[in-house]
């Protein structure tokens, strides 16, 4: 492969030097306005801010002037124009920002040489004296650095940077002028450990905060969010641009508004996309927090767009019935199974050893093969595998039984009970299983699920009623629904049990399972895993098993990333991964060269055939490194390997530190020890990413810092950011990774060349192999795991990309009607729509009845044609005549209800105006009422016309709402449901994509008749002011966010199930004092606002489902 990259290259060229050759330019044209910009006095350097504001609002004045005229238009035109209107603003806007970039690519070299003389004013002056602006007088009030004096500000060159006093000592060098152009151009900038990329990202995010847009930088976690909004704050405002960062303030409050509404605003990638899922839950246009997307650099990029991607962001709630489960009931039966096969395994593997021993190959390979399907990780077996020859049989016997598609394997599996596929993440119940079950349960049908297509036709060709093959089909898809769910709680339950290990993929605090994050070796606080999974761990460790909830609102970090209009991101570990971030997020990655020479000497692996003589190996170098007053940095992949290598170093009386996943809190203080000489840090592979690891002069001269990998990750840029620890800046440094022929990559992905190489040299216990063939192979084993990785989060993509489509429908939807402005557009649609639907359903069958029947049900209108009519015209022309006079009945409609109100509300402001500011209107359509809050001020000068278009905003939202919560509900269902259709030979996301188009056309359907039947048939009840009462501020229900895993199967095989994604959990939690279950309460119909009393345990189950709410009184 490398001859033939070579041979590319030869030919192609090479990419990072064809990069590095149009980007030189930058560092040129930078320099060229660097003499000019030094000469400048302080006041003139931040003049050019507002200069370069000018040069943009110029090049943009006619786009927003068309606009301007355009909106003003709107206001009075009829809904055809509308429509036009809205869509040549659309068009504008895109071009507005077309114009903009390239205006932005004119000044840049300019802008960065702004920035870089600021920062070299900063170095050079301890304090910098300018003519106070009032933003410098606002900043005075907040911030130490600031200080006035009559008309003079002085911002100090030192301040605290998230508790952590800074003196400014940074000027941008060459390369980072780079770094800086690739990411406005919205690519990523590969630079190593010590670049400085959080300089780095101040030229970008200054340029285009000029655009007043918005920047959003990214961060993995909210202590470097805000690090880096406090660490480069004041270089953004000295030039007047305001910074935040939304991690400070609290979900939809106005500091966290204020945030976003700032210039350049800091976060974390969670934060972001929590917010994005609120707005498009909010009720008011003055809940929106969030503008528009505009430009995001994302910091360590590959770990939020690659790791972190995979995990949906889920807002959710109870579901009625969610502490129904079989996780309780099943998991003796379970545990009985696993002691069963174990037992059994144990005989077996004795059998097999002794047949091999014998020179038995083919029987004692089949049993082996057998042994390793039923259970792969037992330690006995793991260690005889890496026994001379043992590996090759197995390897040779399973081929042998693969071949034909697995037309043998089921002789192997006949004597198991269960089979556990562990690369592709499957377990199974043999038949020998199933009937051990259906004995234990006595129910030979108990895990059997019924053949759907033949009973149904079973039950067509009886002779019975209607209703009785109904009832008959009713209870087929009832219990193959029960038996569904039986069987997927089962799966969980054995991949708990023989997948899933304590200690390595999670650990057990409080009672509680808490996942350890396989990249860092942190515990995610409040992450669980998605599909039960969790419950049934909770299960197996005897913990409180949760209760399952229901989504209200969820998105993809992918998705969510991909609606910026520029993206771009900053990392020292993405090239390995270059392929996806191009293929998923059109993301180009651009490889920096670094400032000084890399020094550090990264060696060959140490191949070892067992983890014994690897982990002893180890700990001797560990000594060997100590003894020359070398600082040691151990990377390991597990809590388990972290203690285990902790105990051996204290036999051998050597002081260390272990951080790790039980031991998270200490992160800072290990980190900061990490580079004194002779200390030993034992930490996970990703730890102190973010921070660096700083030497003394005594340690450079002693070598650096040394980095022991004590196992190859499965993703090569784990290991680089390993690397990455030491040499940064030129520093003299070492890294040395162990391998052993058991590891989990090794094991699952290895190829068996190695194996063979080590037979054939006759290597003896304790004995090591290194030679560069070796790491090249273990790296073909690396990006196998890589690409099987990506086909999983690309899989995982193609079923977000079908909600992705539905929820930017309804959101949109949703926006539309929370500003108002495009609502009538949206309501001519849906009549248009429901118009359209009742002819093509009832014209195809000539039902004229039904025609009318549903015509009235949506508009209180009777049928325009008559029934000869309704048979004669075409669909088309039908619906066109039946869309104008329905609109013209609706405007009609809607005047007389302003009409109406008029009066009323002229009587309320009249008398009472002084005192209310908001009113709440209440209207009916006969069935169901809703509460409308309308400013009271606005209603009188307008006539009532205002409290008609809220009455519009408001059935349309709370309609949207109650019908997309369902929908969720629905497409949950159908993801778990439709995965059965792989025993009918059927490609899942096929049937998924079929049937959510089918499901999310139906709900389309149903908000868009039941928003119209409303707004038809809505009024008020009694034309009577004594109806009308003051709106009150409603206490906001706190969405309580965490992050829940998403198992990701093929991925947790590759890793031994290790952790892995997120599915963010945010449980709805009332406020409320504690109440006796017999007192009385006031509870009050969400729809209707009817109020009842009621004693309080019979009022929590109406208010578990959502339909009543607590009245506090």
């Amino acid at each position: 492969m490398s001859i033939l990259n070579s041979v590319i290259k030869l030919f192609v060229g090479d990419k990072q030097q064809k990069d590095l050759k149009s980007l030189q330019p930058v560092v040129e044209n930078v320099r060229a306005f660097e003499a000019a910009i030094a000469k400048l006095s302080h006041d003139e350097l931040r003049a050019k801010t507002q200069e370069f504001k000018n040069i943009i609002k110029e090049a943009l004045k006619e786009f927003n002037d068309k606009i301007e005229a355009l909106e003003a238009e709107a206001k009075g035109a009829d809904i055809d124009r509308q429509e036009d209107i809205y869509t040549e603003i659309d068009a504008l806007k895109e071009d507005s920002y077309k114009v903009s970039e390239e205006t932005l690519l004119k000044i840049m070299p300019e802008a960065f040489a702004v920035v870089k003389e600021t920062a070299k004013r900063f170095v050079e002056n301890e304090e910098i004296e300018v003519t106070a602006s009032p933003f410098d007088r606002e900043l005075s009030a907040e911030r130490d650095n600031v200080t006035l004096e009559g008309e003079k500000a002085y911002w100090a060159n030192s301040w605290d940077a998230a508790g952590k006093p800074v003196t400014w000592d940074m000027i941008h060098y060459d390369v980072q002028l780079i770094g800086g152009s690739v990411l406005h151009q919205g690519k990523i900038a590969e630079m190593m450990t010590g670049e400085g990329k959080t300089l780095v990202s101040t030229l970008p995010v200054y340029l285009n905060a000029l655009t007043g847009n918005g920047v959003h930088l990214v961060t993995v976690n909210d202590y470097l969010a805000k690090r880096d909004k406090a660490w480069m704050g004041p270089i953004f405002e000295f030039h007047g641009l305001s910074t935040d960062c939304i991690d400070y303030h609290q979900p939809n409050s106005d500091a966290r508004r204020k945030a976003y509404n700032a210039d350049i605003t800091y976060g974390t990638n969670n934060e972001f996309g929590f917010d994005y899922l609120r707005d498009n839950m909010a009720s008011s246009k003055d809940d929106l927090v969030q503008r528009p997307p505009n430009y995001a650099i994302i910091d360590e990029v590959d770990s939020v767009l690659i790791d972190d991607a995979r995990t949906p962001l889920i807002i959710s709630g109870p579901v009625p019935q969610g502490d129904r489960h079989e996780f309780t009931e099943l998991k003796p039966l379970v545990a009985d199974i696993v002691a069963l096969q174990k037992q059994h395994l144990v005989k077996v593997l004795a059998e097999a050893k002794k047949l091999l021993a014998e020179g038995n190959d083919k029987d004692g390979g089949f049993l082996l093969l057998r042994v390793y399907r039923g259970l792969p990780k037992n330690k006995a077996l793991i260690k005889f595998l890496s026994q001379e020859g043992i590996k090759q049989i197995l390897q040779k016997t399973e081929n042998t039984y693969m071949a034909d598609n697995n037309k043998l394997m089921p002789e192997v599996d006949e004597d198991l009970w269960f089979v556990v596929e562990e690369k592709n993440n499957q377990i199974d119940l043999t038949d020998k299983g199933i009937a051990h079950l259906s004995e234990k349960t006595q129910n030979d049908n108990f895990f059997v699920l019924p053949d759907i297509g033949v009973k149904i036709g079973e039950i067509d060709a009886a002779e019975s009623t209607k209703e009785e093959k109904a009832a008959h089909k009713d209870e087929l898809y009832k219990d193959f629904s029960i038996k569904s769910e039986r069987i997927h709680t089962m799966n969980q339950l054995l991949k708990a049990y023989t997948v899933f290990e304590k200690d390595v993929e999670y650990v057990v605090m409080e009672n509680k399972v808490m996942i350890v994050d396989e990249q860092t070796g942190r515990i995610m606080d409040g992450r669980r895993y998605s599909d039960g999974l969790h419950q049934a761990i909770e299960a197996k460790e005897n913990c409180k098993i949760e209760d399952a909830t229901q989504t209200f609102a969820t998105v993809t970090l992918q998705n969510y990333f991909r609606m910026y209009k520029k993206l771009s991101g900053m990392t020292g570990t993405a090239v390995t991964e270059a392929g996806e971030l191009w293929e998923i997020y059109k993301l180009d990655v651009v490889e920096i060269p670094t400032n000084k020479p890399i020094q550090r000497d990264d060696k060959e692996d140490l191949v070892y055939k067992t983890a014994r003589e690897k982990y002893n190996a180890v700990i001797e170098d560990i000594v060997k490194l100590v003894a020359e007053n070398r600082p040691v940095l151990v990377g390991t992949t597990s809590v388990e390997i972290s203690e285990l290598l902790g105990r051996m170093l204290q036999m051998r009386k050597i002081p260390h530190n272990i951080l790790n996943a039980k031991l998270h809190k200490r992160e800072a203080d290990v980190v900061a020890e990490a580079g004194k000489s002779g200390v030993v840090t034992i930490a996970t592979n990703m730890a102190g990413r973010g921070t660096d690891i700083k030497l003394s002069n005594d340690v450079k001269d002693a070598g650096g810092l040394a980095i022991i990998g004590t196992e190859r990750h499965d993703s090569r840029r784990v290991d680089r950011q390993l690397r990455g620890r030491a040499g940064r800046q030129g520093d003299v440094g070492s890294t040395q990774f162990y391998v052993a022929l058991d590891d989990n990559l090794m094991r699952l992905f290895g190829s068996d060349r190695i194996a063979k190489m080590m037979d054939r040299m006759g290597l003896k216990e304790g004995e090591v192999i290194q030679h560069s063939m070796i790491s090249k192979s273990i790296e073909r084993a690396q990006k196998k795991v890589e690409e099987n990785n990506f086909g999983i989060r690309k899989r995982l993509l193609e079923y977000d990309d079908i909600m992705n489509a539905q929820r930017e429908f309804v959101y949109k939807r949703r926006r539309n009607a929370l500003d108002g402005k495009r609502l009538q557009v949206d309501i001519a649609n849906m009549i248009y729509d429901t118009c359209e639907s009742i002819i093509n359903s009832n014209k195809a069958v000539k039902d004229f009845q039904n025609f009318e029947f549903e015509l009235i049900k949506f508009s209180s209108m009777t049928s325009p044609f008559s029934e000869e009519e309704f048979n004669k015209m075409s669909e088309k022309e039908m619906t066109d005549k039946l869309y104008d006079i329905v609109t013209e009945h609706y405007k009609n409609k809607i005047e007389r209800n302003a009409v109406l109100a008029f009066p009323v509300i002229k009587d309320v402001f009249e008398n009472e105006g002084d005192r209310y500011e908001r009113i709440v209107v209440p209207f009916t359509d006969g069935s169901k009422s809703l509460q409308v809050v309308t400013n009271l001020k606005e209603a009188y000068e307008s006539e009532g016309k205002s409290l008609v278009t809220d009455f519009e905003k408001n059935i349309t939202l709370a309609i949207i709402d109650e019908n997309w919560k369902e929908h969720l509900r629905k497409m949950d269902e159908l993801k778990q449901s439709v995965q059965n259709a792989s025993y009918e030979q059927k490609d899942p996301l096929l049937v998924y994509k079929f049937e959510a188009f089918e499901l999310f056309k139906k709900t389309v359907d149903e908000i868009n008749k039941e928003v119209l039947s409303f707004l038809f048939k809505g009024e008020l009840p009694v034309q009577d002011r004594s109806q009308i009462s003051e709106a009150r501020n409603t206490k906001k229900e706190r969405l309580n966010t965490s992050k829940a895993d998403v198992q990701n199967s093929t991925e947790q095989a590759i890793q031994n199930s290790r952790s892995q994604q997120s599915e963010p959990v945010e449980t709805m939690v009332r406020e409320q004092p504690k109440i006796g279950r017999n007192e009385k309460v006031t509870i009050k119909n969400v729809m209707s606002g009817e109020e009842k009393e009621v004693k309080f345990k019979q009022a929590i189950p109406l208010i578990e489902k959502g339909e009543f709410v607590l009245v506090n009184k």
